[in-house]
């Protein structure tokens, strides 16, 4: 897929003040200081339309961008980390799960995952709860410029192996690196591809 234009659209602080849409929506999620941002960048080959900070947890909102007038591009809430307490966190959580659950039009959650460690509770807790609400998702482990090519398949076939353990399946993974700009054209060439089937 060649990105040919990316607008904002909105920041939502809930579900219900989201877009109207019919267009599907491929969402994107993960731990605080994942990478989200340079990620959602490098796909959309703009260097500022995430805002990339030193302070992880700044994503508050659902952030809607409409790309090539086809799809929608979400930025989703971070989990694992706020500044705010518990109160904020559950906030967060609250609205990306509302999100998840009810949005109609959300075709694909990409979550995010740390490729330099292994397997975390929160991770793996927010993976079994997409599993028992049946929400499609895929992984895609970033950072991967980070460590050796034997490192990285190592972490990832212990994921493979943690999740084997209770799923029949391991969902759809990719492997990316915003330094690089590896992974790109996967994610792209997937959300192509299974986009013309909603």
């Amino acid at each position: 897929m060649e990105v040919r234009s990316v607008q904002f659209v909105k920041s939502s602080p809930d579900l219900k003040s989201c877009p109207e849409s019919g267009l599907p929506e491929y969402a994107f999620a993960g731990r605080s200081n994942v990478g989200k941002s340079s990620l959602i960048n490098m796909l959309v080959n703009l260097k500022k339309l995430a805002k990339i900070s030193s302070v992880p947890g700044k994503t508050r909102l659902i952030n809607h961008y409409l790309v090539n007038d086809q799809w929608y591009l979400v930025d989703l809430p971070g989990y694992g980390y706020t500044r705010g307490g518990l109160h904020e966190k559950s906030t967060f959580l609250n609205t990306v799960s509302e999100y998840l659950l009810n949005r109609e039009s959300m075709a694909c959650l990409f979550l995010l995952i740390d490729c330099r460690h292994k397997p975390l509770k929160n991770d793996l807790s927010v993976m079994k709860w997409l599993g028992v609400h049946k929400i499609p998702f895929s992984l895609v482990f970033t950072k991967t410029d980070k460590v050796t090519v034997a490192t990285l398949e190592r972490n990832l076939e212990h994921y493979r192996q943690i999740l084997l353990e209770e799923w029949e399946e391991v969902p759809v993974m990719f492997t990316a690196s915003s330094v690089r700009h590896s992974g790109r054209a996967e994610i792209l060439d997937f959300i192509d591809k299974t986009s013309v089937d909603i």
